[in-house]
């Protein structure tokens, strides 16, 4: 027997609700920080084609990771969010996996003929996106995958930006996966409601060591390293902010802390573009507002 279709919302909220809009601010603001981390340049008209590119190749591998977590989780979602899309027969899975499948493949299509650095990064990030979703609620450290699809998402950047990946962009790149591990541990237990393992959430501060590893490199000027510490003391209150509400709240309510974890995603990109380009933190904290108002409509989970 067929489910009873609910058309209390549209076909066009159901896609933005698949697509999960509302964190599409990170992942701009992770292309950008990466890109100015690489030294990329945006100045002339080659190098904003090459950046428009990546934004729009992310922006798709994206959106196809999130339809298809939708695709791969059906079953779940019917038992405990039947609020998604597909459960309440606003659309049909079928449509689902199409989508998101043509997205990934014309999200690839955008980025991989670039050069050969940044079809690698591409097709390991489309690799650990399905790994991700095909595997995310049978294995505990799904999380790890999860940080490794943004990691990827970075090297990628860099490699469109200059064709190689230098050591800044990596560092950038292991502490913004090390936060989204610690988020995603959290994510896991949103629907479930289920007690959140405290101890990955340590992950979640990895960026405040950022200062001391830039201020122990002797080529470094020390005043470079510092210029950092107001975005960082902003990321450092707002991920503390959102963390009350599941470790001190008298009820947890994961749906808030993961919500401002992930638009927090902006301010850490802020903190480790601050030393290549400081010029670029009014782009930051315009995508962090975008966050925010975004989730007023669209869930970000």
């Amino acid at each position: 027997m067929r489910p009873k279709r609910d058309t209390s919302y549209g076909i066009a909220k159901a896609l933005l609700l698949l697509g999960r809009v509302s964190n599409l601010p990170t992942v701009w603001s992770n292309s950008l920080a990466a890109w100015l981390l690489a030294g990329g340049a945006l100045g002339g008209p080659e190098d904003q084609l090459r950046f428009a590119w990546l934004i729009a190749g992310a922006t798709l591998l994206y959106l196809a990771g999130m339809f298809l977590n939708d695709a791969f989780d059906e079953r779940f979602d019917r038992e405990h969010r039947a609020e998604r899309p597909i459960p309440r027969g606003v659309i049909s899975a079928r449509t689902v996996w199409v989508l998101g499948v043509l997205q990934m493949a014309i999200g690839l299509g955008c980025v991989i003929w670039i050069n050969l650095a940044a079809a690698v990064c591409a097709l390991g990030l489309a690799a650990c996106v399905l790994g991700y979703n095909w595997q995310h609620k049978h294995i505990n450290w799904s999380p790890l995958i999860m940080g490794l699809c943004r990691l990827l998402l970075y090297l990628l950047a860099a490699a469109v930006a200059v064709g190689w990946v230098a050591w800044p962009v990596v560092l950038g790149a292991v502490v913004l996966g090390g936060y989204i591990v610690g988020l995603s541990n959290i994510a896991r237990e949103e629907a479930t409601r289920g007690r959140v393992n405290s101890w990955p959430c340590w992950l979640l501060l990895l960026p405040l060591a950022i200062p001391f590893v830039l201020i122990s490199i002797p080529t470094l000027p020390e005043r470079e390293a510092w210029i950092l510490l107001p975005p960082l003391i902003v990321f450092a209150l707002w991920v503390g902010r959102s963390l009350l509400f599941t470790f001190k709240a008298a009820i947890p309510q994961h749906v808030r802390t993961v919500s401002g974890l992930l638009a927090g995603i902006v301010l850490l990109d802020a903190v480790v573009a601050s030393v290549p380009n400081p010029g670029f933190a009014p782009v930051f904290i315009v995508l962090f507002l975008l966050a925010l108002l975004f989730q007023r409509f669209i869930p970000a989970t």
